[in-house]
């Protein structure tokens, strides 16, 4: 018996062995002020199936910025740049790593940030100012005001008269037709593409505008009022219109263009933060709901 439980002592020794050697975690500072900037890094000793959810549980810090993923020396390190606004002792809690489908937890951190201390003292002092004179009112030019307005009468007088009145201008409008809808998403996809906004940490208006276009073609190619109901909404509507066969695609586009908008919520609404392969995915599935979403085409058989 005490050999069986000298071995499983040893084991769950090992476990944790390889487990603190796989994570680490450590910062450029445990000691702050109030505001100031810290460094939050996790280094993990593997590049492949690596999953690192999002920073939870951090009472009495804040998150600032989430910086993309490194790969260094077969090693992935991944960066946040976190900050406090109270007072106090505070811990970065230990945070859930999966490896090839097995949970790891890194260190807990203890984090202490301080008030800045006031030298009253080296305040700066000012001089007494003056007294203001008084200041200019209406009356003190209002005889001026009458001169300007007399000769603009007379300026606009003699250009209705003179100029105005004897040109004949012929205005064109110029139509621009509508691109198809399919071809007119295609196309804003390029150019939201072009902008590079999520590369510049501009992520709420690169979903803002990829839904957009999303949207816009749905309201195009299947009438509905897709720019102006919730995310819910139009999901229960797109669902009716496959029951039913008014349209042409399937639940899987349905379920990509579900993720894609409450994914968009998120980042406007919880300031959510997706890593870039998240982003990168929601392009494509934004891509492949305007490819596979389609009236359904009217046969001549049907009609009669």
């Amino acid at each position: 018996m005490k050999a069986k439980l000298f071995y499983i002592f040893i084991f769950i020794y090992c476990v944790g062995f390889s487990q603190s050697n796989k994570i680490k975690v450590e910062v450029d500072t445990t000691n702050i002020r109030i505001g100031e900037q810290f460094q939050y890094k996790i280094s993990i000793d593997e590049t492949e199936n690596v999953i690192i959810p999002k920073l939870n549980n951090l009472k009495g810090l804040e998150i600032i910025d989430t910086l993309k993923i490194d790969t260094i020396k077969n090693k992935l390190i991944q960066k946040y740049i976190l900050t406090g606004f109270d007072s106090g002792a505070f811990y970065i809690p230990q945070q859930q790593i999966f490896i090839k489908n097995q949970a790891f937890l890194t260190d807990s951190l203890l984090i202490n940030v301080a008030t800045i201390a006031i030298d009253t003292t080296k305040i700066k002092k000012f001089p007494i100012k003056g007294i203001k004179g008084e200041a200019y009112q209406f009356d003190d030019f209002k005889h001026y005001v009458w001169w300007v307005l007399g000769i603009l009468t007379l300026i606009a007088l003699s250009l209705y008269f003179f100029v105005l009145k004897n040109k004949k201008e012929i205005i064109e409008q110029i139509i621009v037709p509508l691109l198809p809808p399919y071809e007119e998403a295609i196309e804003k996809l390029q150019k939201l593409d072009d902008k590079l906004l999520w590369q510049n940490n501009k992520v709420k208006k690169y979903y803002s505008e990829l839904t957009e276009i999303v949207r816009g073609y749905i309201e195009r190619e299947l009438n509905v009022p897709a720019l102006e109901i919730t995310t819910d909404e139009l999901i229960d509507l797109l669902n009716d219109f496959n029951n039913v066969k008014s349209i042409e695609t399937d639940k899987e586009t349905i379920y990509k263009l579900k993720k894609l908008l409450q994914e968009s919520d998120l980042v406007k609404f919880a300031k959510s933060k997706p890593m870039s392969h998240q982003i990168e995915q929601d392009r494509k599935d934004a891509k492949i709901v305007i490819d596979n979403l389609k009236p359904k085409e009217v046969v001549e058989d049907e009609l009669e």
